[in-house]
């Protein structure tokens, strides 16, 4: 048995190695030095009231997507090139060319105003969830986020976007990009395109690639949130009050984006294939792997990822920066515990 301090108020308990400290009115107070050790590292920072992130979410969505949009039309175009005998863009900038070329600057922003619609929700379901999970993970782990909690409401949140809004906000995109390569577009304008899409196919023409899509946003958010998480509690050095500058966000954002788009652009392209005007050549998400792997080779899983990456580095930064200043605005407007 170790030696405690010469302090007359130590005591050491015989049984589970507890250390009881007696006040001046002689009542114990026990503490296991055990439970100490084996609390969870927290992560995340301070906590953030759900309703505060759907909000800050919602508008730091709508911001980046108009910041960033001709980098999604690019990535897309990209990864249904593959519908014509021979390839029609060489590249990301001779996309940009024969775009602008063919249809004026406008054409990059063809299909921006339903992911405009959708990005407010988007980000608003994304925040406001995961907050909602981190709370709740918190409260069930005695106040603390540990890093594989950070992991999967990361991951919650990522599910709830594409099912509440990502997957029909994503299938309408991408129909209204793919019908600009069309001979004959059909599609006059967002309500119009789901009008047809609706009136053709049914609600759930809307929710093309809704299980890639789960894989996609679930994957991408888990990572995101894990890897910002996790640099955000690396700078701060345990400090939950610690400033962050918001160009320290920015990189730590653009770092979270990278590491996002590696580790799922296999999906993203899947997920892309399910929700354009030719996903009736594939049975479902699996037969749409085994296709591009047997028909096009390992490579086509990653078409795209230059401009994605572009994309989602600078988007993740934005959303994030955003993000964090708009609480704090809302953090003095409302006030809450």
């Amino acid at each position: 048995m170790s030696s405690l301090p010469n302090n007359p108020e130590l005591r050491l308990n015989d049984v589970g190695g507890t250390v009881v400290r007696r006040n001046l009115f002689g009542s114990p107070t026990p503490r296991t030095f055990a439970a100490a050790a084996a609390a969870p590292q927290r992560t995340g920072g301070k906590k953030t009231h759900p309703g505060k992130a759907i909000l800050a979410g919602g508008i730091a969505g709508g911001i980046e997507i108009c910041i960033t949009f001709p980098t999604e039309y690019v990535k897309t175009q990209l990864q249904l090139d593959e519908r014509a005998a021979k390839p029609l863009y060489r590249g990301p900038i001779h996309c940009v060319k024969l775009t602008v070329r063919d249809h004026g600057v406008r054409g990059l922003y063809r299909g921006l105003s339903p992911l405009l619609y959708g990005s407010i929700p988007k980000s608003a379901v994304r925040f406001g969830a995961n907050e909602y999970l981190k709370t709740k993970w918190r409260d069930s782990h005695n106040g603390a986020l540990s890093k594989t909690g950070s992991l999967v409401c990361g991951l919650g949140a990522g599910v709830s976007e594409a099912i509440l809004a990502v997957t029909p906000m994503e299938t309408i995109k991408v129909k209204f990009i793919n019908d600009q390569t069309s001979a004959n577009p059909r599609y006059r304008g967002f309500f119009h395109g789901l009008r047809e899409i609706i009136k053709t196919q049914g609600l759930r023409g809307t929710y093309q690639g809704l299980s890639a899509t789960i894989m996609k946003q679930g994957s991408n958010q888990a990572i995101r949130f894990f890897v910002m998480d996790s640099l955000r509690e690396w700078y701060r050095g345990g400090d939950p009050n610690k400033y962050i500058n918001p160009l320290i966000t920015a990189c730590f954002g653009g770092i979270a984006g990278a590491a996002s788009v590696f580790g799922n652009t296999p999906l993203d392209v899947v997920k892309t294939r399910m929700q354009g005007l030719d996903a009736h050549k594939y049975k479902n998400t699996w037969d749409c792997i085994v296709k591009i792997w047997k028909y096009e080779g390992a490579k086509a899983f990653y078409k795209g990822t230059l401009p994605r990456l572009s994309r989602v580095c600078l988007d993740v930064a934005l959303v994030f920066v955003i993000y964090d200043e708009v609480v704090k605005i809302l953090n003095k407007a409302w006030p809450t515990e």
